[in-house]
């Protein structure tokens, strides 16, 4: 293999049972859990592969020394020290294909977002290692999601793969670039094309000690490569403007987005109003939200114990889904997920409950229709009367072109806000996303 090529770790179809001992796992330390043990097991095919491929490095996490002192030296490491490959064979395993396959024939984006968090993480417990059994390791948590994007479906039917590595590292949080890559599809008489960008994402990880809890210093990066320079040079800029909105106070309103702020104001009136004179093309937003709830169980843990965020975004992903479809009447295909913070840790036995709501409609491109979903995710404690917000999440859709094909007189609703702090949230979520649109570099 090429000194430079990414490491790649395979990803098979498993139903292995929890019983079952395999090779790895048969050696003579009986107080080692078997690999099919640890939560991974109740996860995509992909986070079992990765948990395979780290378990060295989890036993220490699962089991580390008593009294362990923190690294006392921190090493310099490359983006390729810890660059990875997944591999999805989903052209030849059907057991595979079957697992992500999703009602039209693509792949399950909810689980894909899953891999993404599993593998981002694996590349940081890599990148921040010091290969030292008789430390203490680190606890790496996701922090955020800068963005995700989807720049072309992703076939069920054709092999994909994921590459991910480090591309920048502050004190205490890094930052992994991860992007899907899959060929076209072949044409009649022609090969398939060489892999292409489906969808890019890019995770920022924290460290804390996991003794005292505190953020902690971890391996330094040194990129090579001009366009990991690049890289490190944009996620450093990234970093410094988190850095000044985590400092800024609420934004106050000039006479122009006043007058905005009115417009949209003025037909949710009409509704409270005059109901029977609202326009018919428009929907309060308050009309278009949906919840759900759930325990946190268990099998949705990590290593820490705690809830995977990829958990998380993959149960935000599939409530805004339904609640676009439900909103638009056509089946809804997902253009991107915008900066995500995870704000609060997620415990085993929490009452998470997730809401959404249609926030706006773009609808001056006819062909492209967008809807945009909020969904906050609150962790509830009925015992105490707490609920306390963990994650906001917004996505955005457009509905599938087939599926607009078929219905020539399809139309969206606009949504208009009932109140003036739902107006406030619209026009303050709407200059965010431009901010982030003008900032962002593929």
């Amino acid at each position: 293999m090429n000194s430079n090529s990414p490491k790649s770790i395979p990803v098979v179809s498993t139903f292995a049972s929890p019983f079952d001992v395999t090779p790895a796992s048969s050696v003579t330390d009986s107080t080692r859990k078997p690999l099919s043990l640890w939560p991974g097991m109740y996860h995509s095919p992909v986070t079992i592969a990765l948990w395979e491929a780290r378990s060295k490095i989890f036993e220490s996490l699962l089991d580390p020394p008593k009294d362990a002192p923190p690294q006392s030296e921190l090493l310099t490491r490359t983006p390729l020290h810890s660059r990875t490959k997944i591999f999805y064979p989903f052209s030849t395993d059907y057991i595979l294909r079957e697992q992500y396959r999703d009602p039209w024939n693509e792949v399950r984006i909810g689980i894909l977002l899953e891999d993404l968090d599993a593998l981002a993480g694996t590349i940081s417990v890599k990148h921040c290692s010091d290969d030292d059994s008789t430390t203490r390791p680190l606890l790496l948590v996701t922090a955020s999601v800068h963005k995700i994007v989807l720049k072309k479906p992703i076939s069920v039917d054709i092999d994909l793969k994921i590459v991910a590595s480090v591309i920048w590292v502050g004190r205490s949080s890094i930052e992994i670039q991860l992007e899907v890559m899959q060929p076209e599809p072949e044409l009649e008489g022609v090969n398939a094309s060489s892999d292409s960008v489906a969808l890019t994402a890019n995770f920022i990880f924290v460290a804390r000690d996991s003794k005292t809890g505190k953020a902690a210093p971890i391996n330094r990066l040194s990129p090579e490569t001009e366009l990991e320079k690049l890289l490190f040079e944009e996620a450093e800029a990234r970093n410094n403007l988190r850095k000044k909105k985590r400092g800024g106070e609420r934004k106050e309103f000039d006479h122009r987005e006043y007058k905005k702020l009115e417009a949209l104001l003025a037909e949710g009136r009409i509704f409270s109003d005059m109901p029977a004179l609202a326009d018919r093309n428009s929907i309060l937003l308050k009309d278009t939200r949906l919840e759900n709830s759930l325990i946190c169980q268990p099998q949705q843990r990590n290593i820490h114990g705690r809830i995977f965020g990829g958990f998380l975004m993959h149960r935000a992903f599939e409530l805004a889904f339904s609640t676009a479809y439900t909103f638009a009447g056509l089946v809804p295909y997902f253009l991107e997920v915008d900066h995500v913070d995870f704000l609060r840790p997620v415990d085993v036995g929490d009452f998470l409950r997730f809401k959404s709501c249609v926030l706006y409609t773009q609808l001056d491109k006819l062909d492209c229709p967008l809807i945009s979903i909020e969904v906050v995710a609150h962790v509830t404690s009925p015992e105490i009367r707490s609920s306390e917000v963990s994650n906001t999440f917004y996505f955005k859709f457009t509905v599938r072109p087939e599926a607009k094909a078929r219905n020539n007189g399809f139309k969206l609703r606009n949504v208009v806000p009932a109140t003036e702090e739902e107006a406030r949230h619209i026009l303050e979520r709407m200059d965010a996303e431009a901010l982030n649109s003008s900032k962002q570099v593929y």
